[in-house]
């Protein structure tokens, strides 16, 4: 068995680079590859699997390069293809007589596409299997850049098993671009971006009124709460908690009014509790 290779990973900048090197990367023999996977199969041979997924790693960067249509980078696609090759060789069967290229191209698009649903403008638009396969299927089957005809539509729609209306609706967002929500640098684009037109919830005229109201009632209520409450419980609870300084501790007004601090705290508990009745009465 040869020597176990280095694994090369795409560095930023160096993606020809890395794609040089997996294309230097010497093919397996059906023998080989055999002897490879029974090892991994069988001992948990580490080094196989290292060498049957390095052998295959030029398969990843040409199917993703058929991905690159959806503005995602290269060596993202290339990544997440190589996680499919993977788990492909972690489930490579060597008995069945097929060769692990036609096994694992199943399991290297697959990663791909998920990758892509989850990534292509921030959007998941395919969720149904149907979807999924209209959402790859359609760039590829549109005979150039132009809008489908209607013809064209129904006979996409008949082929992939979706209706009409799917096919016009999934080439819309195909077609479409992405718009910045916050514009760019310059000042027009910032002018005019789509955050300048979000209505704000808080600015709306009823909001704004329901808003001051709410905030006079608590104002007035809180005053009326504390004015409920005796002397001293009304002056612990100031101390503790509308102090505009350093609050009063426990012990610091224990030692003032001559009673524990336990006391305290049960005395401020107890106004806390009826302030709490009235103010919620307000509201």
């Amino acid at each position: 068995m040869s020597q176990a290779l280095t694994f090369p990973v795409p560095a930023a900048g160096s993606l020809d680079q890395y794609i040089q090197s997996v294309n230097r990367m010497p093919m397996l023999s059906e023998r080989q590859e055999v002897e490879l996977a029974t090892r991994l199969r069988d001992d948990g041979d580490v080094d196989a699997a290292r060498q049957l997924v390095m052998s295959h790693l030029r398969v990843v960067v040409a199917i993703a390069r058929g991905y690159l249509g959806y503005g995602l980078p290269h060596a993202d696609l290339i990544q997440e293809g190589n996680i499919g090759l993977m788990k492909a060789v972690k489930r490579f069967d060597p008995t069945r007589g097929v060769r692990l290229v036609s096994f694992a191209i199943h399991w290297i698009k697959a990663e791909i596409h998920e990758y892509i649903l989850k990534n292509w403008r921030l959007v998941k638009i395919a969720t149904t299997k149907a979807q999924r396969k209209l959402f790859f299927n359609l760039r590829g089957m549109k005979q150039d850049s132009t809008t489908l005809n209607p013809l064209e539509v129904k006979s996409i729609a008949a082929q992939l098993g979706v209706k009409p209306e799917e096919v016009v609706e999934m080439e819309t967002r195909l077609g479409g671009r992405d718009i910045p929500l916050d514009g760019g640098s310059d000042d027009d684009d910032e002018r005019f971006a789509p955050i300048a037109y979000l209505p704000d919830p808080h600015a709306e005229p009823s909001e704004v009124l329901e808003q001051t109201q709410l905030a006079h009632l608590q104002d007035s209520g809180l005053r009326n709460a504390l004015a409920s409450l005796d002397d001293r419980s009304r002056a612990i609870v100031q101390r503790r908690w509308l102090s505009e300084g350093d609050s009063a501790t426990l012990h610091e007004l224990a030692a003032e009014y001559g009673v524990s601090a336990e006391r305290i705290r049960q005395i401020e508990a107890k106004a806390m509790q009826k302030m709490r009745g009235m103010l919620a009465a307000v509201a």
